[in-house]
C-alpha cells in the first residue's frame, strides 16, 4: 500500500482506516529496510535508541523508506535533540522521543523540532526539500504541522505529567513504551508489557491524549498485541521489531521444512 507520505500528520490524527501500523527496524541495513517498506505497513520507524543506527544510515533509510512512497519516523537516543533536528532535515516526517518525564522535557524536544514561533530548529533541510519535494518557502511555512513530533511516556513521572507533557504546544502526540512503564510500574520488578497495569495505564493516557486532541501511539510485542491496541483506539502501533519478524519467519519454514520431511 502506498500513502501519502506528506499528509502523514493529517491521516494520523484523523485516525483513518482505523489507525496505522509501522514497521520497526533496529538493524541499520537500508536495504533491510527497503524490503519491509515494501509490505503493507503504513510507515517505518528508524529505531536510533536501542538500534544500531548512525546519521548516514539513519538518511540512507529514510531516504529508501520515502523512495516506496510512504513517511518514515525516526526515534532518537534519550535526549539527543540535535539528531532529532537532523533527522527532520534528512526527511524524517516524526521523530519519537524517548524518556520525555515532563513539561520542561516536552519543551526541550519542540524547541529542536518546530520552527519559530514553536520552536528554534536550525533552517537546514536539505535533503527534507528533496524528499517533501517542496520550494524553500513553502517548506517553512508548512513544516511545523507536516513533521510530527512525539513524546514518548514510559515512567511513573511521565504518567504523572501527562497532561502537563500534552499541554506543551508542538507535542502532536505522545508514544506508550509499555515494557520501560511496566518495569517502572512495578519498581523494577517485573518486566510485563501485557500486563493489565498497561492495559490501564493505556486506558487513562488515551483519554488523556483525547482530551488534548493529540495523538497516541504505543508498541505491540506482535501483530496480536498491535491490533488490541488499534481496537482501544490508539493512532498508531507498533507489530513487533524488525529481528522478531525475521525469526518467526525463519522458525516458519524450518518447521515447514521439517514437517514435510517426516511426511
Amino acid at each position: 500500500m502506498t500513502t501519502d507520505m506528506n499528509g502523514f500528520a493529517g491521516r494520523l490524527k484523523r485516525r483513518e482506516n482505523g489507525g496505522m501500523i509501522s514497521g520497526w527496524v533496529g538493524i541499520p541495513d537500508p536495504m533491510l529496510v527497503n524490503h519491509l517498506a515494501q509490505e503493507d505497513f503504513d510507515t517505518i520507524v528508524l529505531d536510533m535508541q536501542h538500534g544500531m543506527w548512525n546519521m548516514e544510515s539513519a538518511a540512507n533509510g529514510i531516504a529508501h523508506v520515502r523512495l516506496a512512497g510512504k513517511p518514515a519516523i525516526a526515534r532518537i537516543p534519550v535526549g539527543d535533540f540535535a539528531s532529532a533536528s537532523r533527522l527532520l532535515d534528512a526527511g524524517a516526517s516524526a521523530i519519537i522521543a524517548p524518556m520525555i518525564n515532563s513539561a520542561d522535557d516536552a519543551r526541550a524536544l519542540v524547541q529542536a523540532t518546530k520552527y519559530p514561533p514553536l520552536g528554534e530548529r536550525s533552517w537546514g533541510p536539505s535533503l527534507a526539500l528533496n524528499h517533501f519535494g517542496l520550494p524553500a518557502e513553502d517548506y517553512l511555512q508548512s513544516a511545523n504541522s507536516l513533521t510530527v513530533t512525539i513524546a514518548m511516556v514510559e515512567t511513573r513521572m511521565a504518567l504523572d505529567a501527562i497532561d502537563e507533557i500534552l499541554a506543551v504546544d508542538g507535542i502532536d502526540g505522545i508514544f506508550v513504551g509499555p515494557s520501560d512503564l511496566s518495569i517502572a510500574l512495578s519498581n523494577g520488578a517485573r518486566l510485563a508489557p501485557d500486563s493489565a497495569a498497561i492495559d490501564q495505564a493505556l486506558a487513562t493516557a488515551l483519554a488523556r491524549c483525547r482530551a488534548h486532541g493529540k495523538v497516541i501511539c504505543a508498541f505491540g510485542g506482535d501483530g496480536d498485541r498491535a491490533g488490541q491496541y488499534l481496537k482501544l483506539g490508539l493512532d498508531l502501533v507498533i507489530a513487533g521489531t524488525e529481528t522478531a519478524q525475521l525469526r518467526a519467519g525463519a522458525r516458519t519454514a524450518l518447521e515447514a521444512a521439517r514437517k514435510g520431511a517426516e511426511s
